[in-house]
């Protein structure tokens, strides 16, 4: 599978939502959020199921998750022990994360 087939998607439910990646066989891969006020999200869980190890799954649902928090001007309080390890792997990402 190679990252120019690979589409991720929003999917939002009140104030829960969550990025979702679809594999050829039904897995998904996700990475789940809660929305706290209009300006802030926290990231609870990232989930990647074996088919996907190895292909940065998790890293691409966190990335855009950190995408559209910039465009729309959030912060992320990263609750997840993958994310909150990768934001400090990522200073550049400084921008949107809360405290």
């Amino acid at each position: 599978m190679t990252d120019n087939t690979l589409e991720i998607q929003l999917e939002e439910t009140g104030s829960k939502g969550r990025y979702v990646l679809r594999g050829p066989d039904g897995a998904e891969a996700e990475l789940t959020f809660t929305r706290v006020g209009e300006h802030r999200m926290i990231i609870d869980h990232t989930g990647v199921p074996d088919i996907f190890r190895g292909q940065r799954i998790g890293l691409m649902l966190l990335t855009r998750a950190i995408e559209d928090a910039r465009a729309a001007g959030k912060k992320i309080i990263p609750l997840c022990p993958f994310a909150h390890a990768q934001f400090r792997h990522h200073p550049e990402w400084a921008d949107v994360l809360e405290g």
